[in-house]
């Protein structure tokens, strides 16, 4: 990214006027070039890669190369507490600086998977508390969330509109604010949560993409959140819970992912895995 030549007194451009498809773009080439980037990182004991499907790397040459023109949409799932929410932050910082440095807008929007839980604000209350509404209540199956009107935003926004995304409120009370974020249709759509890649919402994405950790570091992360979000003496159930739910739900998923990252690498690695995917784009685009 530091070589990058700074546009900062051009003309901003929509992504689609300048990202534009050469004749003379040789497709091999890109896929050679991202399959170096892949193998370097899963032999490199410090990558952020543990595995990926031989079909993806076909698949985002296309996307890179402009073959296909129409926007591309992300999925990330993991456990909870693995890590996944901040790695899809640090894709999207890593995209939107490559987008600064060329003038582009409109390049990716971020729809987050745990804002489509169902409010359950008015039942929290006259439990007591989350801590007590959750011992009755489960939060870990894919049923607790309104995937259908997620999977309706995603599609609205590959198809050009803009959405209005709801917003839930993970620090306890359970409020879900509908129509509460404007959502504008980008070159990328990502999102990320728990359930991204289950049943009734993984073919909205074009790329699949499962965080693995190890079990022992992913209990730590849980409980220090737990403690944030003020679960108190209820919090080994809901961690039992999800993990019992995570083996039928979640842990599958890692098997139809088209890539496998780790939740426990550096978060610098995450930026220049990306950054090396988007050398590429600058090569052939810019």
């Amino acid at each position: 990214m530091t070589a990058l030549i700074s546009l900062n007194n051009a003309k901003v451009k929509t992504f689609e006027e300048q990202y534009v498809s050469s004749p003379f773009v040789d497709l091999n080439k890109i896929e050679s070039q991202l399959f170096k980037i892949f193998e370097e990182e899963i032999n490199n004991p410090f990558g952020v890669v543990v595995d990926y499907k031989n079909e993806v790397i076909y698949k985002l040459a296309k996307f890179i190369s402009g073959n296909i023109k129409r926007s591309a949409s992300i999925g990330i799932a993991g456990e909870t507490a693995s890590g996944k929410s901040t790695i899809t932050l640090d894709i999207i910082d890593e995209i939107e600086q490559f987008s600064k440095v060329h003038n582009l807008k409109k390049v990716i929007t971020r729809v987050n998977t745990d804002d489509y839980y169902y409010d359950r604000s008015e039942e929290v209350k006259k439990a007591g508390g989350i801590g007590e509404f959750a011992k009755n209540y489960d939060f870990d199956v894919p049923e607790a969330l309104e995937l259908d009107l997620m999977y309706k935003h995603i599609n609205k926004l590959l198809s050009g509109e803009t959405v209005m995304l709801p917003k839930y409120d993970m620090s306890g009370t359970t409020i879900r604010w509908d129509n509460y974020t404007k959502a504008e249709p980008s070159k990328i759509i990502i999102s990320e949560g728990l359930f991204t890649l289950t049943d009734k919402i993984r073919n909205a994405f074009d790329f699949k993409v499962y965080v693995d950790i190890d079990s022992d570091i992913q209990k730590k992360r849980f409980f220090i959140r737990a403690n944030e979000r003020g679960l108190g003496s209820g919090a080994e159930n809901i961690y039992q819970n999800a993990s019992n739910k995570a083996q039928i739900h979640i842990r599958p998923c890692k098997n139809i992912a088209d890539i496998v990252l780790s939740g426990e690498a550096e978060r610098e690695g995450y930026k220049i895995f990306v950054g090396k995917i988007l050398s590429i784009i600058n090569q052939i685009h810019f």
